[in-house]
This record gives structure tokens, sequence and C-alpha cells, in this order.
């Protein structure tokens, strides 16, 4: 029997400077900032949500605001790479707004999709 998962809910990542976080995917993306939690799991340090609209599921990647916290390494059980998908047709658009906020932008193709 094959197991097929119903998706990833959301991705977690630290952040060292929270403005440049928020202005980055509210502000670039135009991601929104869902909402704004604790860490229930360190009550002293803050949880920023960016999804759509509703903040479901799929949509979401989320930040631990960490100022003091080194560059991480891709280990075991980590992400290395986060893609988003943009609607057919878009690349375009994607490519010209990154470049205006002096983003690099890299061609590539994953899972035979660009």
């Amino acid at each position: 029997m094959s197991l097929q998962t119903t998706g990833i809910h959301h991705i977690t990542a630290f952040a060292r400077n929270p403005q440049e976080n928020v202005d980055f995917y509210a502000g670039v993306l135009g991601l929104r900032l869902v909402k704004k939690t604790i860490n229930f799991d360190a009550p002293e340090v803050y949880h920023l949500y960016f999804g759509n609209e509703t903040g479901s599921p799929g949509t979401i990647i989320t930040f631990f605001p960490w100022p003091a916290s080194r560059k991480g390494r891709v280990g075991g059980g980590q992400v290395g790479i986060t893609t988003f998908a943009v609607p057919e047709g878009t690349l375009g658009f994607w490519e010209a707004r990154l470049s205006s906020f002096k983003v690099p932008v890299t061609h590539a193709s994953r899972f035979g999709e660009s």
C-alpha cells in the first residue's frame, strides 16, 4: 500500500532581523502577515506567520526572530530550499519585481518545471 501525504502545512525558519523579514515577505513577496504569536516553547520569542489572506495550510511560512542566532547549516531532516509556486505566465512579472528590489534572480528547473 502506498501512502500519499496531503501536503505541507507550513515551513518554519529563524530570522535575525524581524523588520527585514517582514519587509521582504510582506513588502517584496506580497504575503500577508497572517498573525504574530509567541513561541510556545520559548514565550520570550515571538512567531511570525506569513501566508495567503486566509492562512490556508500549504501557504504558510513562519519565522522565529532571533537576532543573536548563528547562520544555520543544512543537515539531516532540514529544508535546504524553499520554492514558491506562482501562477502560469507570471515568471516575467516576478523576475522584474525581484530585480527592482535588487533581489538576485536565477533560472532553474526542478521536477521538470521552471
